[in-house]
């Protein structure tokens, strides 16, 4: 093989070797991203849930304009997407997802009013 040959066979392996690390990364941006977008959803499934019970009375099993006693359905607190878990007080639930891939954590607070509060992104959701 000629020299010139022999530079070309390099510079195509290193491009083929450049397109693959940013394939990957692409993939993995993706997918990160897509987890993300998940869990929001549910996160905001999770607080739909959370305000009825809030609204409901009592004698009918709500929580008579208090958070206290919530009970989130095993279906809604794990999922394929995260591990939910929260912590209720009389007038907000902080809600804490932990992505089953291993990506983080996202926490977001439900108010009084049914309205979330900021979300909190850790590890590779921030």
């Amino acid at each position: 093989m000629g020299q010139q040959q022999l530079m070309l066979l390099i510079l195509g392996v290193i491009i083929v070797g450049i397109a693959i690390v940013v394939g990957i990364y692409l993939f993995t941006a993706t997918s990160v991203s897509s987890n993300k977008d998940a869990i929001i959803n549910d996160m905001m499934n999770l607080g739909q849930y959370a305000y009825r019970y809030r609204l409901k009375p009592e004698p009918l099993g709500g929580g008579s304009r208090s958070y206290l006693n919530l009970n989130i359905p095993a279906n809604l607190a794990d999922n394929e997407n995260a591990t939910y878990t929260y912590l209720e007080s009389p007038n907000s639930v902080e809600f804490t997802a932990t992505s089953k891939f291993g990506y983080g954590t996202i926490v977001v607070e439900l108010d009084a009013d049914g309205k979330f509060g900021p979300y909190t992104f850790n590890g590779d959701f921030q």
